[in-house]
C-alpha cells in the first residue's frame, strides 16, 4: 500500500492523476448512453412478431381463382346415357361399331398431335374440324372425336366451339349457352381459364362459342384469335385442342385459322359432297399441310346397327 500512496502521490503532484480521472470520467461518460439503447429491446419482438407471419395466410387461395380473382369456370354433367342412345362416343358406353371407327379414325391424329423429332409438326395438338358445306355432320365428328381422345388415359381435352355463327356444340350436348370464345376475343379482363367448362368425364374440357356480336366474323378472324389459339397450343402441348369450325365455302374464317392449326379434320358426306366442292374446299384450307378426310355416311357394306348403318371412312393428304 505505501507503494502505491507514494505513486499517487507523485502522479498528483504531476498532474497526472487529474488525466487519469478525466480519461476515467470519459469513459464513463461514453458507457451511459450506451446504456441506455438496452432498455427498448423488450418492446421491438412484440411490435414486430405478428407483422412478419400476416402475408403467409392468403396466397394459397391465390390458384383457385380465375383472372381478376374470380372463380373458375363452371361445371356441367353431361347425360351420357342420353348421348350415347342419340349415336355419341362415351367413355363409359358400350362397345359400338362407331365407337370402334372413332378408334381407328383418332389414332393417326394423336400421334401427329405428339410427334417428336423429324415428324414433328407445329402445333400438332391444335385441330380444326371443318366441313365443305353445312349440315355434313363436322359437329358429330368433333364431340365423338373429343368423347373418344378423352376416354384415353393420358390424354385431355378441349373442345371449342368455333362455329360462332351458328354454334351447336353445347346445344347437341343439351347443355345451356356459357360465355365462351367470343367473350375472351372482345373481353381483354377476361382470360380462357375464365369460360372453360369442366365435365363429369375426367379428360374433357368445354369452351362455348360466347355471347355473340356485330363483330363476331371479324372476331373469330382476328389477330387475337390467331394469338389466343397459338397461347393454347403452347400453354397446353400435353393436351388436344379441337375446335369446331364453320363450314368452308360458307364463311372466311376456317380458311384464316387453317393458317394456324397443325391439322385440318375435312367432313364430308357420302353422296352429298361433289367433287369440284370438295377441291373448293381443299383450296381454301390448303394454308394446313396436314389435311385428313373423314366420309361421313359412308357404305357400311350391308352391315346395320341402331345408328343406321352410318360409317366413316379415312383418308389423308399430306400437301
Amino acid at each position: 500500500m505505501d507503494l502505491i500512496q507514494r505513486a499517487a502521490e507523485r502522479l498528483k503532484r504531476s498532474g497526472e492523476l487529474d488525466l487519469v480521472e478525466q480519461a476515467a470520467a470519459q469513459r464513463a461518460a461514453a458507457a451511459a448512453p450506451a446504456a441506455e439503447p438496452l432498455a427498448p429491446p423488450p418492446i421491438a419482438p412484440a411490435v414486430s412478431v405478428p407483422a412478419v407471419s400476416a402475408p403467409t395466410v392468403s396466397p394459397p387461395a391465390a390458384p383457385a381463382t380465375g383472372s381478376g380473382g374470380r372463380p373458375p369456370g363452371p361445371y356441367i354433367t353431361l347425360d351420357l346415357g342420353k348421348l350415347q342412345v342419340a349415336g355419341f362416343v362415351t367413355p363409359t358406353g358400350s362397345r359400338t361399331r362407331i365407337a370402334e371407327e372413332f378408334r381407328v379414325i383418332k389414332r393417326p391424329i394423336l400421334l401427329r398431335a405428339f410427334a417428336t423429332g423429324e415428324e414433328r409438326i407445329e402445333s400438332g395438338n391444335l385441330i380444326m374440324v371443318t366441313s365443305a358445306k353445312p349440315g355434313e355432320g363436322k359437329t358429330f365428328t368433333a364431340i365423338n372425336l373429343a368423347m373418344s381422345m378423352a376416354s384415353e388415359r393420358d390424354i385431355h381435352v378441349l373442345l371449342v366451339d368455333a362455329d360462332v355463327q351458328r354454334p351447336s356444340v353445347f346445344q347437341v350436348l343439351g347443355l345451356p349457352p356459357q360465355k365462351g370464345l367470343l367473350d375472351v376475343l372482345s373481353d381483354s379482363n377476361l382470360s380462357p381459364a375464365d369460360v372453360l367448362t369442366r365435365t363429369n368425364i375426367r379428360n374433357l374440357t368445354l369452351m362455348a362459342a360466347g355471347t355473340p356480336s356485330l363483330a363476331t366474323t371479324e372476331l373469330l378472324a382476328s389477330q387475337k384469335m390467331i394469338e389466343l389459339m397459338q397461347d393454347i397450343a403452347t400453354r397446353y402441348q400435353d393436351r388436344i385442342i379441337i375446335l369446331d369450325a364453320p363450314p368452308v365455302l360458307a364463311s372466311s374464317e376456317p380458311s384464316v385459322l387453317a393458317l394456324h392449326v397443325g391439322q385440318v379434320i375435312l367432313v364430308v358426306e357420302a353422296g352429298k359432297t361433289g367433287r369440284r366442292a370438295i377441291e373448293q374446299t381443299l383450296t381454301h384450307i390448303g394454308g394446313c399441310p396436314n389435311i385428313s378426310i373423314i366420309l361421313n355416311k359412308a357404305d357400311s357394306g350391308g352391315r346395320r346397327d341402331e345408328f343406321g348403318g352410318y360409317g366413316y371412312g379415312y383418308y389423308e393428304t399430306n400437301e
